[in-house]
């Protein structure tokens, strides 16, 4: 007979391990099973984000980041470096050592939780039975009260850019190179394309991203990106907007880029192409015939607003759902599902999930963009403040940027909070916890901030909104 177990997570990436770890709280007999596979062979629990998504990319991040200011900051502050040399190789060895801490970690809190990792493929049958394939090909079948899906996402490839792993890359291979190219295509502007991109710049590649849309971070404050957009050209990133391509082949230099754009067709040779146009639900394998689970036009599985499908004690979470691809927004899912299977309460409160872009300067926003506010009609209120009114962001030689609030004329309530600038994705976390407590402008004037501190520019940008602004002038 089949192990049974009150709960089966599919996926141990950031949705599906805090719901195993969670369940595993709530005194539930859990498994959580997941596939993973690195490129030196080692099987791995924490998906796409701990070992080739969200992790690696800010260890690589942070890294360039004290390089580049080694470079041309340093001296500002009075410190002489001399002889500044890129170990490529050392620093690569620290973001895979910072991966494997984290991803050992998992084990760590599985243990403590009460859960069982199991390594495989794993694959949902009808009647909540779940078939495991193991490494090595052998079967085993199991048996759940509940199934959670948390199988997540996949880079998208595109047909006319055919990936190869070595000239023409995804973001994974990416995060992997060995060398510093030369010349870096990158096909999006988006999220993943502009950390990758801020990257190699900064290790010395000459970057050109180019992007279908003509307008840059759509989903972002056009305030805010129009900001960014300035600082990141101002860095060395070639942003072409409206430039969709047509083809790319490899070749023995490197890889030439037919793209088009509003003046014609244009040819680009760069030595390695990174496509970074998004990513698409992972169900590959997942889904026997006849679960009754089912999915939407895109891919995604459908489900309620509690994360429940088609099929009753069947769940999925994160990527594999409708809503942003981000991480924080599958854990809570996670835990949220976690909770409802033991009878608890448990909710998502998906208008007041915050993003960050972790270029630099940083970009972070929750709510409501200003142009999101103008199209639905509601009277609304402004306030900004600049980073370089701020003494603490000066002292930090860091004054770029801006904290924004777009607040409700009526009854003054936070509508949505915009930041670039350092931290900025640390910052956010306020304007999270003040907007899910329906906080209102005022709440957030009145509200002591430490001084010197960079979280008194959200201080500032909410009494700019009132025309009361201490730190700057009141326009």
């Amino acid at each position: 007979m089949s192990e049974i177990f009150d709960v089966i997570v599919i996926g141990s990436g950031p949705a599906g391990y805090p719901a195993a770890i969670r369940a595993g709280q709530n005194k539930l007999k859990v498994a959580c099973i997941d596939e993973w596979k690195n490129t030196d062979g080692s099987f791995a629990f924490g998906g796409t984000c701990l070992n080739a998504g969200c992790i690696p990319s800010k260890a690589l991040l942070e890294s360039s980041e004290l390089f580049q200011r080694a470079k041309d900051e340093f001296g500002i502050h009075g410190i002489k470096l001399g002889g500044i040399t890129l170990d490529l190789g050392a620093m690569q060895k620290r973001r895979a050592s910072v991966v494997k801490t984290m991803t050992n970690g998992i084990l760590a809190l599985f243990k403590a939780n009460g859960v069982v990792g199991i390594q495989g493929h794993g694959r949902l049958l009808p009647g909540n039975q779940v078939l495991v394939t193991a490494p090595d090909g052998s079967e085993n079948m199991l048996q759940a009260r509940n199934v959670i899906l948390a199988s997540g996402s996949t880079p998208i490839r595109l047909k006319s850019v055919p990936h190869d792993g070595k000239a023409i890359i995804d973001s994974w291979d990416a995060l992997e190179l060995d060398a510093v190219p030369g010349r870096l295509g990158v096909i999006g502007a988006g999220v993943i394309g502009l950390e990758l991109g801020s990257v190699w710049r900064r290790l010395g590649s000459t970057v050109t991203m180019l992007e279908a849309l003509e307008q840059f971070l759509p989903m972002v404050d056009q305030t805010i990106a129009k900001e960014a957009q300035r600082h990141l050209k101002k860095q060395g990133l070639d942003i072409k907007l409206g430039a969709k391509v047509l083809s790319a082949a490899a070749t023995s230099g490197g890889v030439d880029v037919v793209y088009a754009d509003a003046q014609g067709e244009h040819t680009l040779q760069v030595d390695k192409l990174v496509v970074a146009v998004g990513r698409r639900p992972f169900t590959e394998g997942l889904l026997a015939e006849g679960t009754g689970v089912e999915l939407d036009a895109r891919g995604f599985v459908q489900v309620d607003e509690h994360c429940r499908t088609t099929v009753p004690n069947v769940w999925a979470i994160g990527d594999v759902v409708r809503g942003p691809m981000l991480a924080h927004k599958g854990k809570e899912e996670g835990v949220m599902v976690a909770d409802l299977i033991a009878g608890q309460f448990g909710e998502v409160n998906y208008k007041v999930i915050p993003s960050v872009i972790y270029t630099t300067p940083e970009i972070a926003w929750v709510g409501q963009t200003e142009e999101q506010v103008k199209a639905s009609g509601r009277a609304y209120k402004v306030g900004a403040f600049p980073f370089a009114a701020s003494g603490r962001a000066r002292a930090m030689e860091a004054g770029a940027g801006m904290a924004k609030i777009v607040s409700a004329k009526d009854d003054d309530e936070v509508l949505g909070v915009h930041v670039i600038g350092p931290m900025a994705g640390e910052l956010i976390a306020e304007a999270v916890l003040a907007m899910e407590y329906s906080a209102s402008t005022e709440d957030i004037q009145r509200t002591i901030h430490a001084h010197p501190t960079l979280s008194e520019a959200i201080h500032e940008a909410a009494l700019a909104v009132d025309k009361k602004m201490i730190d700057g002038i009141n326009r």
